[in-house]
C-alpha cells in the first residue's frame, strides 16, 4: 500500500501552501481549468499507450485532488480525509454483491443496481448527476448510458440505425427549407442519434471524434510538409493539390 508516498506527498502540498507565493493565493476557482486540463492529458497518455507518461500524468491529477482538499480544508468546507472516506464508503455502499450478501448475475445487472442505489440515497432522476461542463459528445454518452441500464434502449442496433436515418432525412428537410433554427435542433438529434449507435456498438464517441482530429492533424501536416518539400507555401497551392496530397497521406496516416 502507498500510505507512505500519499502521506509525504500530502506533506508536500500543505508546505507548498503555507510558503509558496503562488500556491498561497490559488482558489478552487482558480485551479479548476487546470484541474480539467490534466485530466485530459492522462486521457492523451491513454490513448497513446503511453504508460511512463500516464504514470507522470496520474500523478498531476492526484496533486490537484489534494491541492483542491486542502484549500477546501482551510475554508472549513471539508477535509481531505472526508474526501477519502466518503468514495470509500460510496464504493462499499454500491458494491452490496462484494461487500455484503447480494447476488447479481453479470456486469448488466451491476449497472442496474448501481443506478438503483443511487436513487435510494437521494437522486430524484436517473440523468442526475451528469456534469453540464462535460463534452457534449460524452454527455450524450453518458446519458444515453444511464437511461440505458434502467431499460430506456434500442432493442437491436437496426433500430439505432434506423433512427440514424430518420433524422438525415429531417436534416434534409431542414436544409432545403433553409430553417436555421430548425436545422439546428435537427443536426443536435443526428449527432444524440449517431452516439447513441456508437454507444452500441462500444464506442464512446468522444474518444472517437478525439482520435479522428488527431489523425486529421497528422494527415493535414503530411500535406503541408509534401508543399514544403516541393517549395510550395499550402496558402499558394489549390484544392486540387491538396486532395491528391490528402489522399497520399491516407494511404501512410491510418
Amino acid at each position: 500500500m502507498a500510505v507512505k508516498e500519499f502521506e509525504e506527498l500530502e506533506k508536500i502540498v500543505r508546505k507548498l501552501r503555507a510558503e509558496c507565493p503562488w500556491d498561497k493565493i490559488q482558489t478552487n476557482d482558480s485551479i479548476k481549468a487546470a484541474t480539467l486540463e490534466e485530466a485530459y492529458e492522462v486521457l492523451e497518455t491513454i490513448d497513446e499507450k503511453n504508460w511512463d507518461e500516464l504514470k507522470k500524468e496520474l500523478g498531476d491529477l492526484l496533486l490537484h485532488v489534494i491541492f483542491h482538499s486542502v484549500i477546501a480544508e482551510e475554508s472549513n468546507h471539508f477535509t481531505l480525509k472526508e474526501v477519502v472516506n466518503h468514495i470509500s464508503e460510496k464504493l462499499v455502499r454500491r458494491h452490496p454483491h462484494v461487500f455484503g450478501d447480494a447476488q447479481v448475475e453479470d456486469h448488466h445487472e451491476v449497472k442496474k443496481n448501481w443506478e438503483r442505489i443511487k436513487l435510494s440515497e437521494g437522486r430524484e432522476s436517473v440523468v442526475e448527476g451528469i456534469p453540464k461542463e462535460l463534452p457534449s459528445l460524452l454527455r450524450a454518452y453518458r446519458l444515453q448510458e444511464k437511461a440505458a441500464k434502467i431499460g430506456f434502449e434500442w432493442e437491436t442496433h437496426k433500430d439505432a440505425f434506423k433512427k440514424i436515418e430518420e433524422e438525415i432525412q429531417e436534416l434534409k428537410k431542414s436544409a432545403q427549407e433553409k430553417n436555421s433554427t430548425d436545422l439546428e435542433n435537427e443536426f443536435g438529434d443526428l449527432l444524440f442519434a449517431l452516439v447513441n449507435y456508437a454507444r452500441l456498438n462500444q464506442i464512446n464517441s468522444e474518444d472517437a471524434l478525439r482520435k479522428c482530429n488527431e489523425k486529421f492533424i497528422k494527415r493535414f501536416q503530411f500535406v503541408e510538409n509534401k508543399l514544403k518539400s516541393n517549395s510550395t507555401h499550402i496558402t499558394s497551392t489549390n484544392l486540387e493539390e491538396m486532395l491528391h496530397l490528402w489522399n497520399e497521406a491516407k494511404k501512410e496516416i491510418h
